[in-house]
């Protein structure tokens, strides 16, 4: 097939294969594939506008015994800096953040052989009780950590969480779903099969969740793409993915190191990403990882999100990477790009149009 038959078929609204996504990765300029990616998402979504949320990522612990190789957050059970924070500091923070116009909170931490499926409950009900507040929280490796040390079944942790008061999952614990790349960046995390696994139990009692994709570390470009496929694989099997959201590896602090990749590299992958996972509705644009101005390009490249203004991030941090943005700087980054800034929810429904 010519690049031309391609393109037409992209236009066209047409599922395109690996073999078909690795040439647009390899032979296609940057700016061509980021007018495709834009096509496809304005079969998706109001090419006017552009959505962002406001929530708090809240680290309830860094201790974790996965130790990744590209993690700077973690820390062992022993280090000084180790910490737990109680329910009533969690609480604290919800508070806080619900009075700065949060509508979504994300727990996550590492994982800590000394917490139980019974203090995520009680800290999961405790929050629903004081607060209208959507919890979108704990990791495919997080549920994974608590059905082995509990000895349940993904089904029956999810749902037991569920009950006290989660209402979806994130992708995190994703960065590349191939095993190759795992062994050498995580090799003591959940595989890339044991990920999905858990995501399908999720969508099996009812959850939504997101999918994410760390880039930059090790990985070729088939790797990536392998990863988009298995996402949009599962995507066809269950219909659970609310979003996907691709962001870069950051090597401060980190064991892993090495030389971080471009802007460009960025871009291209989250173009991709559009077109190839056309069963995923949102794609998200990282600010976080890569500044305010290419998060704003991402809105020429295919995403339709710029994700949340975050009160609160500790893992990017602690990586050396400092972002903030306030409400009314997001709002004015989308106005700049030429588009219509609009607060959404979790379940991306419009909370608020600037």
């Amino acid at each position: 097939m010519t690049l031309q038959k391609l393109y037409a078929k992209i236009n066209d609204g047409g599922r395109i294969d690996e073999h078909e996504a690795l040439r647009l990765f390899l032979e296609v300029e940057l700016l061509e594939i980021g007018q495709l990616a834009q096509r496809r998402a304005a079969r998706l979504h109001a090419p006017e506008q552009a959505t962002f949320l406001i929530d708090r990522n809240i680290n309830y612990t860094n201790i974790c015994t996965s130790k990744c190789r590209f993690c700077a957050f973690y820390r062992t059970e022993d280090a000084p800096d180790a910490y737990v924070l109680s329910p009533d500091e969690i609480l604290e923070k919800v508070a806080r953040a619900v009075e700065l116009g949060a509508t979504q909170i994300m727990l996550q931490g590492g994982l800590n052989p000394g917490l139980g499926l019974s203090w995520f409950e009680d800290v999961l009900q405790r929050i629903k009780q004081g607060f209208t507040v959507f919890i979108h929280s704990f990791s495919p490796p997080e549920i994974h950590h608590l059905a082995k040390k509990e000895k349940l079944s993904y089904e029956a942790v999810i749902t037991r969480l569920r009950d006290a008061g989660l209402d979806s999952i994130p992708g995190a614990g994703a960065e590349i779903l191939t095993d190759g790349v795992r062994a050498r960046i995580s090799p003591e995390k959940i595989s890339g099969a044991t990920w999905l696994a858990v995501m399908e139990a999720a969508h099996s009692v009812g959850l939504k969740t997101t999918a994410t994709m760390m880039m930059g570390s090790i990985e070729t470009p088939l790797d990536r793409i392998e990863h988009l496929h298995l996402l949009r694989s599962l995507q066809d099997k269950t219909g659970g993915f609310r979003a996907f959201i691709p962001w870069t590896f950051k090597a401060g602090n980190t064991e892993l190191g090495g030389t971080e990749t471009s802007s460009l590299d960025y871009l291209r992958t989250l173009a991709l990403s559009r077109i190839y996972l056309d069963n995923i509705d949102n794609i998200q644009g990282s600010w976080v990882t890569q500044g305010r101005d290419i998060g704003q390009m991402t809105l020429f490249f295919g995403a339709n999100d710029l994700g949340s203004i975050m009160l609160e991030e500790n893992v990017v941090r602690a990586a050396g990477s400092s972002n903030c943005i306030t409400e009314a700087e997001m709002a004015e980054l989308i106005a700049r790009a030429g588009k219509k800034p609009a607060q959404r929810d979790t379940q991306y429904h419009i909370v608020k149009i600037y």
